[in-house]
């Protein structure tokens, strides 16, 4: 498992369209520059250009064994488990609060982004989505517990999609999962 700590890393994340495309590559494992292009809308030579940016800061790589000949270029997440960092790690660092800053924005508005899409009332026919929400009493140990078992599911899932490959009426599914202890009210 990488562990990054160089906080420009968490402003090349926090930019919107160079998040989508590392959603896609940990949805499918490998993708080339046109296939992002067409799961996400954007001119394939901007889906260039942000897989080059994410190359440039060590998150993603080509993946010369998906590539059907030496001109094709596929590529994959350095980690195929994902971008893990420590806040305080990155804190410590010189520029590190402001562009944690920038990226606790970018993440804050993604979250709400995702509630919003899934609690829209146009989307309740789609028989995928789903929006859920528990209380439950648990220890700090139960909790990191629960969080693991979530995660394994999430996996097993994950590389499951990943050797089957985009299409097949397959599509990129978000699943945001926050554990914490009830938040108290702001107001």
């Amino acid at each position: 498992m990488v562990m990054y700590d160089d906080p420009r890393i968490l402003r090349a994340i926090a930019h919107p369209t160079r998040n989508r495309v590392l959603h896609e590559l940990s949805a499918a494992g490998s993708l080339r520059a046109a296939d992002i292009a067409r799961l996400i809308d954007i001119p394939a030579n901007q889906a260039s250009f942000h897989l080059r940016q994410l190359a440039k800061y060590g998150l993603v790589e080509e993946d010369p064994e998906a590539a059907r000949d030496r001109r094709d270029r596929v590529w994959r997440l350095v980690d195929p488990d994902g971008i893990r960092f420590r806040p305080a790690d990155m804190l410590a660092q010189p520029g590190g609060r402001a562009a944690y800053a920038v990226f606790q924005r970018s993440a804050v508005a993604h979250g709400r982004h995702l509630v919003e899409r899934a609690l829209a009332l146009g989307g309740t026919e789609n028989p995928g989505r789903s929006v859920s929400e528990w209380s439950l009493l648990l220890s700090p140990d139960e909790a990191r517990e629960l969080m693991e078992e979530l995660m394994a599911v999430v996996e097993r899932r994950r590389d499951a999609g990943r050797a089957h490959g985009p299409g097949e009426g397959r599509e990129t599914y978000s699943v945001f999962q926050i554990i914490q202890p009830y938040p108290e009210d702001d107001e």
